[in-house]
């Protein structure tokens, strides 16, 4: 059970440092990349974010080689 603790430490304390940077406006251009949809008109928007959507599943891919190489 002991490196299943440690993963959880290490995965709250990765949550803990996100969430400070989203507070401090770190992420501000989040949504807005260049290859994101926005069209707008009248009343209506749509809003399709692929390149943040596949931005984070590169770092979600990343993320999880890094666990099953290391842990």
């Amino acid at each position: 059970m002991k490196p299943v603790g440690l993963m959880l430490v290490v995965a709250g304390l990765g949550l803990a440092v996100v969430g400070l940077l989203v507070w401090a406006g770190a992420f501000s251009w989040f949504g807005r990349l260049p290859g994101d949809i926005r069209v707008e008109s009248g009343n209506t928007r749509v809003y399709a974010p692929l390149a943040s959507m596949l931005l984070i599943s590169v770092l979600l891919s990343l993320g999880a080689w890094v666990v099953r190489r290391f842990f």
